[in-house]
């Protein structure tokens, strides 16, 4: 019996030898990628179509709502430091829905699925949702009810992500996440692998996965459906990982970093695939994400810049210029035609 189990060890051995082989470190498979696509790297020219103006604090962070049948009735929400969450019409750029918060230290906000609720929190450690009114109210109506507060968290709230009405993903400064059921208001699960702050989640519901970044340097996935440890781990990023969002098809994420890079990971490879940095941008990258079909890579940066990645051929696209501050969030629409930023110079711009 020994001798057998000692036979099966090696055969372990060696065929983890020969996965590793195959697999090559996170560099070799990054430059694979590139040279693929020789010089053949597109451009992209996006031009500034609306200014969102209305808040008089830094925005942390905007979230676009669902798809709609059309395109003027696009809505999102933004969250600042002046204590608003505004729901905006990213078409007419009137302002929907102004949402007084209880604590003007606000770090994120989401829309759900459906559009019926929308989420924040920041410092004050807590996640809250507010009820949308039905039917659409008047410009000038406020939401002053708060329909649930999730409390948990024993640090800041840095990032939340609906999945459905029911259920929620947030993530926070103690090193955790937590799945949250929204009628019970309680924990359905609670994720720490993590060894340091969780600055980011995104959420890809078909296949019911979610992943994170954090200032420990990993970017790891998660399975919410199973009550197992992460999934998967990526390491590589020499600093803090401020965002992180998935492919279109959700077979592989991208992690944007202090260290001035933004990373592609293949989830089925479980390696890296693209490195994505410039030598003359020095600073961090703050918020990152796909265009609908995946070729072009969106991310914002401490400079005042947005830029726009090739991702195949690992080059830059377009920049986009405007903001007089810190690009501090962006996302692309669900119907991928527009493109959203927002700074610290209060402003939110709508790019196509």
């Amino acid at each position: 019996m020994s001798d057998d189990i000692d036979k099966c060890k090696k055969e372990i051995e060696e065929i983890k030898k020969k996965i590793e082989e195959q697999r090559g470190g996170d560099d070799e498979r990054a430059t694979l990628l590139q040279d693929q696509a020789g010089n053949n790297g597109a451009n992209l020219q996006l031009k500034s179509r609306r200014i969102l103006k209305g808040h008089f604090g830094k925005i942390y962070a905007m979230n676009w709502g669902p798809d709609s049948q059309t395109v003027i009735q696009q809505k999102l929400v933004s969250a600042s430091q002046d204590g608003k969450l505004l729901i905006w019409n990213a078409w007419s750029t009137n302002k929907l829905h102004a949402v007084p918060l209880r604590s003007s230290w606000v770090m994120t906000c989401a829309f759900s699925t459906t559009g019926n609720y929308v989420a924040c929190g920041g410092l004050d450690n807590i996640c809250t949702l507010y009820k949308l009114p039905e039917g659409g109210a008047s410009t000038e109506a406020s939401i002053q009810k708060v329909h649930c507060e999730l409390s948990h968290h024993e640090g800041y709230l840095s990032c939340c992500r609906f999945i459905n009405d029911g259920e929620i993903i947030t993530s926070s400064g103690d090193t955790s996440l937590i799945l949250w059921d929204v009628e019970n208001r309680q924990p359905k699960q609670m994720f720490t692998d993590h060894q340091g702050d969780v600055m980011s989640v995104a959420v890809y519901d078909p296949k019911g996965l979610f992943v994170s970044g954090s200032v420990d340097s990993t970017c790891k996935v998660w399975d919410y459906r199973s009550k197992k440890a992460c999934i998967r781990t990526f390491t590589g990023h020499e600093s803090d990982i401020n965002t992180v969002a998935f492919f279109p098809d959700g077979n592989a994420v991208i992690s944007g970093s202090d260290d001035s890079t933004i990373r592609l990971w293949d989830i089925r490879a479980y390696s890296a695939l693209g490195k994505y940095a410039n030598d003359k941008i020095l600073c961090g990258v703050t918020s990152v994400d796909f265009s609908s079909t995946g070729k072009f890579i969106f991310a914002g940066y401490d400079d005042y810049n947005a830029y726009v990645w090739d991702t195949r051929a690992g080059s830059l696209a377009d920049r986009l210029q405007g903001h007089e501050n810190r690009v501090s969030c962006l996302q692309v629409s669900k119907n991928g035609k527009a493109l959203c930023t927002g700074s610290w110079d209060t402003l939110l711009r709508i790019w196509a």
